[in-house]
C-alpha cells in the first residue's frame, strides 16, 4: 500500500473545487430561481464563516448560469479594487470586456477620440477600450457614466441568444465607501444595479463574502436589504457530511477507504465545515498511504489543522486579548451569538481581573479588525472564524500559563 501511486481526492485549499461538492442544492435551486425572475427584482448575497464554502459554491453556479444562457463575469474583489469609484468602474468593465470583446456595435463614422483613431468608418467591438471610452465620453456623474455603458451593452445583447448578465463578486465583504476621501464605490454599484434593473435590464449581481458584508451594503443604501436574497451558508448536516468524506474516495475507486469509526471521527471534529472535511481527510488519507498502511488519530490531524489554519491567527493576539477569547469560548453559546454582558458575566466567572462592559466593546472592536470576531447589526457578536472556541480550548490546555489570572 505504500508504494502505491494514487491521488490524494481531497483538496482544502482557499477557493478549490473538490472532487464532489456535498449539499448545497437548496442554494443551487434559489439561484435558479433569481435568474428565472422576468424583471431583476432580487439579487444574491451568498454569506458566512471562512471555510464553510463560499467560494466553492460561487464557482458552482456559473456553469448553472451558462447552461440558462446568461452570460457570467467577475473576480475576486480586493482592497485595491474597492479604494474609489474609477477603480470599481475599472475593474467591472475589464470582468465586462471578456465577454462583450466579440460584441458588434456597428459602423462608426469620424468616431470621438477614444473610440478608433481617424475617421474611417469601421466595425467597433465591446472591447475594454470602447467601454472606457464610453464612460469617459458621456456626461455627469460616475454613476450616470457607468448606466451608459450598461445600457450600450444590454442594448447590444438584445440580438444574441442571451438572457442577461451575471456580476458574480467574490471576497465582496472588502468593498466599503470611503467618505473621508470623499468615494463611494459600494454605492455607487448599488445605485447602478437599482436603477437599472428598475428599467428592466436583466442584469443580477451575486456577492459572495463574510458576514459583515450585509451590515455595510445596508449602510451603503437602506434600500440594498429589499434589493438582496441572502443565503447564510452554514454547516453541512451530518448526511452531507459523510457523503463529503466518502464520495471522493469512491469516485475516485480508491482501495482506501475510512472506517465508520473514522468517518464520524472526522465530522465531529470538523463540525461540518467543508474546508475542514477536506484539510482532514487530505491529512488522513496521506499518513495512511505514507506510513504503510497505518493510520494516524483524527487528534492528529486536528493538530495540524490548529497550526496551518488557526495559529497564524492566535500569534497576532496579545494576551490580554486571549483571556477575553478564552472567555469567550467558555460560553455554552460561543459557537453561536453572544453579547457584551454575556462576557462580561462569564468572565467574573472565571478570571481574578474580569473584563468591564466597555473594555470588552472596546476589545472587540480591535478584535473585528484582526478578523476575528463581528458585530452584527442587531449589536450581537460572533466568531468570524468557525470552531474557534474549540481551538481556544485546545491551546488552553496547552498553554503553560494560568488563564485565570
Amino acid at each position: 500500500m505504500a508504494n502505491m501511486k494514487f491521488v490524494n481526492p481531497y483538496r482544502p485549499g482557499a477557493g478549490h473545487m473538490p472532487t464532489y461538492l456535498a449539499g448545497r442544492e437548496h442554494e443551487k435551486n434559489e439561484f435558479r430561481r433569481l435568474l428565472g425572475q422576468s424583471t431583476i427584482m432580487e439579487n444574491l448575497v451568498i454569506t458566512g464563516l471562512r471555510g464553510v464554502g463560499k467560494t466553492v459554491l460561487l464557482e458552482s453556479l456559473k456553469p448553472i448560469a451558462i447552461g440558462m444562457r446568461w452570460l457570467w463575469v467577475g473576480t475576486d474583489l480586493s482592497e485595491a479594487a474597492t479604494l474609489s469609484e474609477i477603480n470599481i468602474v475599472t475593474r467591472m468593465l475589464t470582468d465586462l470586456a471578456v465577454v462583450t470583446s466579440s460584441v458588434s456595435v456597428g459602423p462608426v463614422t469620424a468616431p470621438p477620440r477614444g473610440f478608433v483613431s481617424g475617421g474611417d468608418t469601421v466595425k467597433n467591438t465591446l472591447n475594454f477600450q470602447l467601454l472606457m471610452a464610453i464612460y469617459n465620453h458621456t456626461a455627469g456623474l460616475a454613476s450616470d457614466k457607468l448606466k451608459a455603458v450598461l445600457d450600450v451593452i444590454a442594448e447590444s445583447l438584445k440580438s444574441r441568444d442571451v438572457r442577461g448578465i451575471v456580476f458574480a463578486y467574490d471576497e465582496a465583504q472588502n468593498m466599503m465607501d470611503h467618505s473621508e476621501k470623499e468615494q463611494f464605490p459600494l454605492s455607487l454599484m448599488l445605485e447602478v444595479f437599482q436603477s437599472i434593473q428598475r428599467r428592466g435590464i436583466p442584469f443580477v449581481l451575486v456577492f459572495t463574502g463574510l458576514p459583515t458584508l450585509l451590515a455595510k451594503l445596508i449602510d451603503a443604501r437602506t434600500y440594498s436589504e429589499r434589493m438582496f436574497h441572502v443565503l447564510m451558508l452554514d454547516r453541512l448536516d451530518e448526511d452531507d457530511s459523510r457523503a463529503a468524506i466518502v464520495k471522493p474516495i469512491d469516485d475516485a475507486k480508491c482501495p482506501v477507504k475510512f472506517s465508520d469509526a473514522g468517518i464520524q471521527a472526522i465530522i465531529a471534529s470538523s463540525g461540518g465545515y467543508p474546508y475542514f472535511i477536506q484539510f482532514l481527510g487530505r491529512e488522513l488519507f496521506d499518513a495512511y498511504l505514507q506510513n504503510n498502511g497505518k493510520g494516524i488519530p483524527v487528534s492528529e490531524a486536528v493538530r495540524k489543522l490548529d497550526s496551518d489554519f488557526f495559529m497564524g491567527r492566535w500569534g497576532r493576539v496579545t494576551d490580554r486579548q486571549k483571556q477575553l477569547l478564552w472567555a469567550v469560548a467558555n460560553l455554552e453559546h460561543c459557537d453561536g451569538e453572544f453579547t457584551v454582558q454575556d462576557v462580561a458575566e462569564k468572565s467574573k466567572d472565571l478570571l481574578t481581573k474580569p473584563f468591564s462592559p466597555s473594555h470588552i466593546t472596546q476589545m472587540f472592536n480591535a478584535l473585528g479588525e484582526a478578523g476575528l470576531i463581528y458585530r452584527n447589526r442587531y449589536g450581537k457578536y460572533s466568531y468570524a472564524v468557525p470552531l474557534l472556541g474549540q481551538f481556544i480550548m485546545r491551546q488552553a490546555e496547552e498553554d503553560d500559563k494560568e488563564w485565570a489570572e
